[in-house]
């Protein structure tokens, strides 16, 4: 069973950062896209940053530039650092995993939001 736990959110001014963390498990082989995809209120799921199963990275254009994610094998944690946080990135963000016979980023970017997901972890940006 896939199991995902999120940590690292909170609130911030704009402009600050937060590094969102997701401690992962169950995940037996590389057909995953792993990632991130965050929901504000009032909105559809948006997916943030994936890891395709060739490491690459692929970004929302709403967040290249100032988001990176990075991912930790010997721990099996994925890191979403964001920076120069803006009042639109207001949202809950989910670690996400989702099963992928074509593991790109092209296809796991709007995929990832509907992926295994747990309970996700709130960033909120003041001005």
């Amino acid at each position: 069973q896939v199991q995902l736990v999120e940590s690292g959110g909170g609130s911030v001014q704009a402009g600050g950062f937060l590094r969102l963390s997701c401690a992962t498990s169950g995940i037996l082989d590389s057909a995953y896209c792993m990632g991130w995809y965050r929901q504000a209120p009032g909105k559809e799921r948006e997916g943030v940053a994936v890891i395709g199963s060739d490491g690459t990275t692929t970004y929302a254009d709403s967040v290249k530039g100032r988001f990176a994610l990075s991912q930790d094998n010997a721990n099996n944690t994925l890191y979403l650092q964001m920076n120069s946080l803006e009042l639109e990135d207001t949202a809950m963000y989910y670690c996400a995993a989702r099963g992928c016979t074509d593991c790109s980023g092209n296809y796991c970017l709007p995929a990832i939001k509907y992926g295994i997901s747990r309970q996700g972890t709130q960033v909120t940006v003041s001005s």
